[in-house]
């Protein structure tokens, strides 16, 4: 890989940034060998850039895939050649780095088999048959497929760390409702599963504030509907704002280490120095004007989960979980983040919506009265009068005015 990650703990605070200055590849980078040269139409992240040498010489060997046109492989995996190739190489690249479970399938007939899965919830008899595999065989692979492509999530989901990335995102924001100094857009996911329900205190965990059983997941996205940060998995009944605070991006944020910046925040969340609620009670035009503003990007979110759980319908129904063990939905939600991210960096659509898109979940209250923080309240509404009030439209006379 063309990028060097660095991690480093410091107070128990875990940061991931990519070096691209010390990597021995370099200066020779070169875009991957699949036909990614579609993508010099847009800016690159680092992290697209793929060292030649690394996929072996010579063209691109034929695979599991080339037996489809490319309507039938759209159809099969809601994914382009080009991507998929893309994701195959890196997927080869990861497994020779890592130390996992190889499937008996090659590289690419195994990572033909998850996306398949991803794609449908379920394999396909057309891909049982030109694999020559059973059902039985699948489960395994598939939980190894994705392990292999979540563990890629520091190289392809990245919360803007450096000055120059905070300002660019925070002015996209700005351009599309107004709200200065924001990184991103918060909000619980929720992931449909099957808890038995003669367990019943466990099966209650799993069940949600809308009444079904689902595992949540705590997301971050930009204004684009690119995912930046995707952490935990826990019970459907977990409050959010149990997730924010002990997640390391909560804790990130809340220990201002990524300056004076907020996130969007649903009901759901507390109001703080960096979490930004809507006015729950609007009393004037400047909050209704405020809450308007919250609920455009807030939407973002909705949008984007929707694009998700469209492409790969396996997250529409993640199967049976166990309290006790969730790495393999953990695994799946955070793989399904990776292959979004690179799907809209090689620009391929998702599905068509069909039926309706389902809401954000609409946030689990506490039972016991919050304690308001005046800090983060005053700043909140000095925000609102500065950016949404009549009178910040109003330009300011000049000294030679007055």
């Amino acid at each position: 890989m063309p990028t060097a990650v660095k991690e480093k703990e410091e107070d128990t605070r875990c940061y991931t940034t990519f070096d691209t200055q010390s990597s021995p590849l370099q200066p020779e980078w070169r875009v991957l060998r699949c036909g990614c040269q579609q993508m010099a139409s847009f800016a690159l992240p680092v992290w697209l850039a793929l060292q030649e040498e690394l996929l072996g010489p010579g063209g691109a060997a034929p695979n599991s895939f080339d037996d489809f046109d490319d309507d039938a492989l759209f159809q099969m995996f809601h994914l382009t050649r080009p991507c998929i190739a893309f994701i195959t190489d890196a997927v080869c690249i990861r497994m020779k780095t890592v130390t996992v479970d190889r499937p008996a399938l090659s590289v690419d007939a195994a990572v033909m088999v998850a996306l398949n899965y991803y794609a449908h919830g379920l394999s396909s008899a057309d891909v049982l048959q030109r694999l020559g595999s059973s059902q039985a065989d699948f489960p395994g692979i598939i939980c190894t497929v994705s392990a292999v492509i979540a563990g890629m999530a520091d190289q392809f989901i990245s919360f803007p760390l450096l000055r120059d990335a905070r300002t660019n995102v925070a002015n996209s924001i700005k351009r599309v409702c107004g709200i200065p100094n924001v990184l991103g857009v918060l909000a619980p996911a929720h992931f449909k599963i099957r808890a038995s329900p003669y367990e019943k205190e466990k099966f209650r965990s799993f069940v949600n504030s809308l009444g079904y059983t689902s595992v949540v997941s705590q997301f971050i996205c930009d204004s684009d509907g690119n995912i930046l940060s995707v952490e935990k998995c826990c019970v459907g009944s977990t409050f959010e704002q149990e997730l924010w605070d002990s997640s390391f991006k909560g804790k990130e944020m809340e220990e201002e280490l990524h300056g004076p910046y907020s996130v969007i925040g649903g009901n759901g969340y507390r109001l703080s120095n960096h979490v930004l609620t809507p006015v729950s009670e609007p009393a004037n035009y400047h909050e209704n004007h405020f809450n308007e503003a919250h609920a455009k990007i807030h939407n973002v979110m909705r949008t984007t989960l929707g694009s998700m759980k469209r492409r790969f319908r396996c997250l529409m129904q993640l199967g049976f979980a166990k309290e006790c063990s969730l790495d393999k939905q953990a695994n799946i939600i955070k793989a399904c983040s990776v292959l979004h991210n690179i799907a809209k960096k090689f620009s391929v659509a998702p599905p068509p919506v069909v039926g309706k898109v389902e809401p954000l979940h609409p946030g689990k209250q506490p039972l016991a009265p919050v304690t308001v923080n005046r800090e983060a309240f005053e700043a909140r509404r000095d925000l609102i009068y500065r950016n949404f009030s009549i009178y910040c439209k109003v330009k300011a006379p000049r000294d030679e005015d007055a």
